[in-house]
């Protein structure tokens, strides 16, 4: 019921977006240049890798050796609106007519971040990703990464189609309000690279 549920707002939702969809794209186009599309290969369920898009957010600035500048750098304040706004998560609801993706999950992060998942953390991977989740609707990238986890392990254990429909309505509030986009000091979330102390797989 899940994944026909998802289906149909995800399909409903691009139908009815569509007019801001081309409106983003074209802004994209012009501000930031090609490719209007940001994709990525990202863990989704049991950990099965798929391409996440986005819209894309930043400049293709580099240094003097070829490598990205760091992402403040890059980040305009066009970008920044798309983030704070949710627009750039709009191509993700054709992640979630495809299958890879649901509404409502943890959030799909990067195929590095795949090891260093201690056991209790890499059960976010036991359902499939979400455009949004219990951690965005409780702190987003102002909470510490073990935060993070353990809300997206709570939504596993607790996932229900009434839980779904209040995080969908929390998000919506939440993208009007503007909350927790940024970890502080930071122009998005800084790397994940493993939580300490906690004992077993984190190698």
């Amino acid at each position: 019921m899940k994944h026909i549920f998802d289906f149909i707002v995800a399909f409903c939702a691009l139908f009815a977006l569509l007019p801001v969809v081309i409106v983003v794209a074209l802004l994209i186009r012009i501000k930031l240049g090609s490719p209007i599309l940001f994709t990525q290969e990202r863990p989704g369920l049991n950990g099965k890798v798929f391409k996440m898009m986005k819209f894309r957010t930043m400049l293709d600035g580099k240094d003097n050796e070829g490598n990205l500048l760091p992402d403040e750098l890059r980040m305009t304040r066009f970008g920044a609106f798309l983030r704070s706004t949710s627009l750039d998560e709009l191509p993700g609801l054709l992640n979630v007519l495809k299958g890879d993706m649901s509404l409502v999950g943890p959030r799909p992060l990067l195929v590095q971040y795949l090891p260093l998942y201690n056991q209790e953390q890499a059960r976010r991977h036991n359902v499939r990703p979400g455009i949004t989740g219990w951690a965005q609707v409780n702190g987003r990238n102002a909470i510490s990464w073990e935060e993070k986890f353990e809300l997206d392990v709570w939504y596993v254990d607790n996932q229900s189609f009434l839980l779904d429909v209040k995080i969908l309505f929390l998000t919506i509030k939440k993208v009007f309000v503007r909350e927790g986009i940024n970890e502080s000091g930071h122009s998005t979330m800084s790397a994940f690279t493993g939580t300490k102390n906690l004992g077993e797989n984190n190698e």
